[in-house]
């Protein structure tokens, strides 16, 4: 939406295609004054398997469906884990692949009618990598793979439980992609580095973001309690849930003078039944706020207001071998953390991409997932720093990570294959 919203500015006119009336785990409606005016949205029905998934583990049609493997309440059940099993080897690349026929359908008949000189895709989910393949063995078009996040070397991959078949399937739509497409973007050095190994294409990093127009913030909306806020927002899994740190916060509440006066832990989002027991176990539901959605603009606000903000980064199997995908991890969350001004406290990786761009830009300080010492320490410098003039001291290197200067860097890749394309077309007709 944010590329979309730019893309005008640089001579460039979006047409998006998307689902209609599909399952997703949020809907903000805010966003809609981000869509620019006139433009062309294609909207399909999309079938997804959640109808079938919602029946089998017990789930009320109304309810929204839980992303990222997040647990709520109690342990997976057999049907739940079944469905991860079924997720991992029936529906290849991901529950979406129902939608890639009729696209590629619709999608060519429109076309014909409605020439334009570039296909992007982004995923995930993949299956919108596999559409602009079809589209461009049928059209010719040139076309750019955008990936947010890894494919077979995503950290979940184990929890889906993936047979060899299924693995087999998805390396080898993972290769088609990475060759077929003209040029691939991906969001840090590392994600670019394992990409690199797999195709022979052009391979260029274009980072998540954040937009300047999103941080002005009503006055009325910033908190200003005197609190010594920590503040998590978005979803927390089990793997994100380091209870290390759960632990160095109820020890300091014992040891560092007015730090349990003051503390309040705000999580906004929904949270995994892992995060609740190790807040339950170390002591502290009296300073917890479990809020579970407020829209964009106060999440912004929240963020704002925060003393610290944590970053949890998914802490999957140290000891695994090759790619390690939470050390590639950049997520969007990031960027808005760092456009807040507020100090971030980072648990996750020390050799990663989000700690090189946390320290890069002076925006707070980074804990291993096992630091209990590390954590300690970090959250009592800022403690002792806490009051009006703790903020970050970032540097100007955070204004390269704004939604607008990224999309020009987009809006370059779009005019050398599609130029590339107009060249090849010229030759031809000469």
């Amino acid at each position: 939406m944010k590329f979309v919203k730019y893309l005008r500015g640089f001579g460039w006119e979006p047409v998006v295609y998307t689902a209609l009336d599909a399952a997703y785990p949020i809907l903000d409606e805010s966003f809609q004054k981000d869509i620019p005016e006139g433009i062309t949205v294609l909207q399909q029905p999309i079938w997804e398997p959640y109808k079938l998934y919602k029946r089998l583990i017990g789930q009320k049609k109304e309810e929204r469906v839980v992303s990222g493997f997040l647990q709520e309440k109690g342990r997976r059940s057999w049907a739940q884990q079944l469905s991860l099993w079924l997720r991992g080897n029936m529906f290849i690349p991901d529950a979406r692949r129902f939608w890639i026929r009729p696209s590629i359908h619709y999608l060519s008949r429109w076309l014909e009618k409605n020439p334009v000189d570039v296909i992007v895709s982004t995923g995930p989910p993949h299956s919108m990598h596999l559409i602009a393949r079809g589209l461009k063995k049928r059209t010719g078009l040139p076309w750019l793979a955008d990936f947010r996040d890894p494919w077979t070397n995503i950290d979940f991959a184990g929890d889906l439980r993936m047979g060899w078949y299924a693995t087999r399937k998805n390396r080898l739509l993972e290769k088609a992609v990475l060759n077929e497409a003209d040029v691939i973007t991906v969001v840090s050095d590392l994600m670019q580095e394992e990409f690199r190994t797999k195709t022979g294409k052009p391979v260029e990093v274009i980072t998540n973001g954040f937009d300047p127009d999103d941080f002005s913030v009503p006055d009325e909306l910033l908190r200003r309690d005197g609190k010594f806020s920590i503040v998590h927002t978005g979803s927390l899994n089990n793997r994100r849930n380091h209870p290390a740190l759960w632990k160095a916060i109820a020890s300091l509440r014992k040891e560092l003078p007015g730090f349990s006066e003051k503390l309040s832990i705000r999580l906004i989002g929904k949270n995994d039944v892992s995060v609740r027991e190790s807040i339950e176990r170390e002591g502290l539901n009296d300073v917890t706020e479990w809020i579970d959605y407020i829209p964009h603009v106060q999440i912004i606000a929240e963020q704002k207001s925060a003393s610290i903000l944590l970053l949890a980064i998914n802490n999957y199997g140290a000891a695994e071998s090759g790619f390690f995908s939470p050390k590639a991890t950049l997520t969007g969350k990031l960027f808005e953390y760092l456009a807040s001004g507020r100090k971030i406290l980072m648990v996750g990786p020390e050799d990663s991409q989000a700690a090189y761009v946390i320290r890069d830009c002076h925006a707070g300080d980074v804990a291993g997932c096992e630091d209990y010492e590390g954590m300690k320490k970090i959250i009592t410098t800022f403690f002792n720093q806490h009051g009006p003039a703790n903020r970050s001291q970032q540097v100007s290197t955070v204004a390269i990570y704004s939604r607008k200067n990224l999309t020009e860097k987009i809006s370059k890749l779009l005019s050398v294959i599609g130029k590339k394309e107009k060249e090849s077309i010229r030759s031809i007709n000469s």
